[in-house]
């Protein structure tokens, strides 16, 4: 079955999840070794069920005499529908197996179709799922990823499997998670009961620990409950280390004042909604002073950790030292390629990690040409850099990189972005006024169905459909705040519920972006125990799912919407969850 990368995971997430397993296989007597080269060169001239055959057994031999890559793209183009069940089930042991080895996830899907399609042999099935699971959770698909791994463990009660189970749980959202729920199998709501005790009680960990006694009564005999995850295992060593007082340093005059007074209003709301179980906040005016006296009166009023500073410049200061005086949230990112300053953490709104994410997810969709447009500024340089980078180490090919005015017309820069050479996708970064034109002028020069990948810039968080409709099915991606029903499936499915409904009543557009960000932070500087002793750990906030890389920079993961009649809509898999329209 030969598949398109162009939503590969089509046949691959619902069905195969759901399906069974049944015949054994018979003993297949292998011929004594040819000439693989022979074998394809005869599959040429052969009837296509024959030459599938041939193309599977010189893939076969490849791999076991070492061409394991030549062996892998064989096997990736060999038209498994014509094969025998037998030789169906052996293509699929094949190519997985070598996906799986060559670092090839999309093969691996490739091969787990068969479960959908196929009655297999337990083992096969198990194994085939297995590696499914893997390939699915490379491929940021947390969902059916974990719905595999959960099916192999129900049926093996494995228990190396708990922390890869673990893994895709932490990455879910709450609709997520009720998804499993409803339909993941027997261990399915053990599995969920504990995310959600885990991200309900993640800030106070003797609070978590108490409770988890009661969830491993509830669950006795659900394999998590003879061995907790190691991340929540891990945590045990932090009881007693609970973040009591927490130091804000933002400015109170100066450029970035409007910016500051919006965060500090987010920490705010967000510290009174949890007042009991909060921390106490002690909020200083970084405008006034430098760092060290900053912090020095911080460490005497008690404070165990800080929020800030926001400014780039003193960010970057920071992170040249070899630490901070105490444990440090900054509310923006340096300009190193590293940050090298222990027991600093670096977050913010970053535009160059939407665009990270938006050429992954055109990767994914099966693009190798892009365009990009970008302002002609320095932020527009930065994040069309963070894009390319990204893409050309992925191994996609940049058509056309225009960087454009934004105070002109998009007529000429949109035109100069998809001709001579055309891309298959472009890559946009631009506020709202400037993208709402860009999909009419492509139109205009019969570039209509090119897709366009954007950051949440096009979108000030306002519903206007009559405006908004120019960017009809344009993919973008956005905080969950923002796009409640495009991310988690509605309001009452987002993060911080009670901070949202407060700060969205009382703020404008432009701001709510910030604030959310300020609640992200609160909640970041509460679980600063486990950022500085546990690596990988998520936090699932209002601005996206948040994770802490090796260096102390928090990295954003975001949902992606579409624009539908002038509406942000979710953006499913094709042909799964009836979405047709993915690129």
């Amino acid at each position: 079955m030969n598949i398109s990368l162009r939503g590969p995971l089509a046949a691959a997430l619902t069905a195969l999840l759901l399906a069974g397993c049944s015949i054994q296989p018979g003993i297949i007597e292998r011929q004594p070794d040819v000439d693989p080269q022979r074998l394809l060169q005869q599959a040429e001239q052969q009837e296509p069920g024959q030459a599938a055959l041939s193309r599977l057994e010189a893939a076969d031999i490849l791999a076991r005499q070492g061409s394991r890559t030549q062996a892998l793209d064989v096997a990736k183009q060999i038209d498994d529908s014509r094969l025998e069940r037998q030789a169906r089930m052996r293509w699929a042991l094949l190519l997985s197996e070598l996906g799986e080895s060559e670092g090839d996830p999309w093969a691996v899907i490739q091969a787990g179709q068969l479960l959908g399609e196929v009655d297999l042999a337990r083992e096969t099935s198990l194994t085939l799922r297995e590696r499914l699971g893997m390939a699915l959770a490379e491929v940021d698909e947390p969902l059916a990823a974990a719905q595999a791994l959960i099916r192999v463990q129900a049926e093996t009660d494995r228990d190396d499997l708990i922390d890869p189970i673990w893994a895709q749980l932490s990455r879910l959202d709450n609709r997520e998670l009720t998804t499993l729920r409803e339909g993941g199998g027997d261990l399915s709501p053990g599995w969920v009961a504990l995310a959600e005790l885990v991200r309900s009680n993640g800030s106070d960990i003797q609070r978590l620990f108490a409770r988890l006694d009661d969830w491993r009564e509830r669950y006795r005999g659900h394999p998590a409950a003879r061995r907790l995850p190691g991340e929540i295992t891990a945590l045990s060593e932090l009881r007693g280390q609970r973040v009591d007082h927490i130091a804000v340093f933002l400015p109170e005059s100066g450029p970035l004042a409007g910016i500051a007074e919006a965060t500090r209003q987010g920490i705010r709301t967000h510290h009174l909604e949890g007042i009991d179980s909060g921390a106490r906040l002690s909020f200083f005016d970084s405008s006034l002073g430098d760092l060290d006296a900053l912090y020095g009166e911080a460490a005497a009023r008690g404070a165990q950790v800080v929020i800030g500073p926001l400014d780039k410049d003193a960010v970057s200061r920071l992170e040249q030292r070899e630490s901070v005086p105490m444990p440090t949230l900054a509310l923006n990112y340096g300009r190193g390629e590293r940050n090298r300053a222990k027991g600093l953490f670096q977050y913010g709104l970053s535009a160059e990690d939407e665009a990270r994410q938006a050429a992954q997810r055109a990767w994914g969709d099966g693009h190798r040409l892009a365009s990009l447009m970008v302002p002609d500024n320095d932020w527009g340089r930065r994040v069309g850099e963070a894009f390319w980078d990204t893409w050309r180490d992925l191994g996609g090919e940049i058509a056309n990189a225009v960087r454009y005015n934004p105070q002109a017309p998009a007529t000429e820069s949109a035109k100069r972005a998809v001709t001579n050479p055309q891309p298959d996708m472009l890559f946009l970064l631009a506020l709202p006024e400037f993208a709402r034109q860009v999909p009419p002028n492509l139109d205009y020069i019969d570039s209509g169905e090119l897709p366009i990948y954007a950051t949440s810039h096009l979108f000030d968080g306002q519903l206007q459909p009559r405006l908004d409709g120019d960017l009809n099915d344009v993919l973008f991606v956005d905080i969950p705040w923002q796009i409640p029903d495009a991310a988690v499936g509605g309001v009452e499915a987002l993060p911080f519920l009670a901070s949202y409904r407060l700060l969205r009543e009382e703020s404008n557009s432009t701001m709510f972006r910030l604030m959310a960000m300020g609640v992200d932070a609160y909640e970041l500087a509460m679980r600063m125990p486990q950022l500085q002793t546990i690596s990988g750990s998520d936090l699932f906030g209002a601005t996206g799912t948040l994770s802490a890389e090796e260096d102390g920079r928090i990295r954003r993961r975001l949902p992606w919407a579409r624009f539908v009649n002038g509406l942000p809509q979710p953006v499913l898999i094709p042909g799964v969850f009836g979405d047709e329209r993915a690129p």
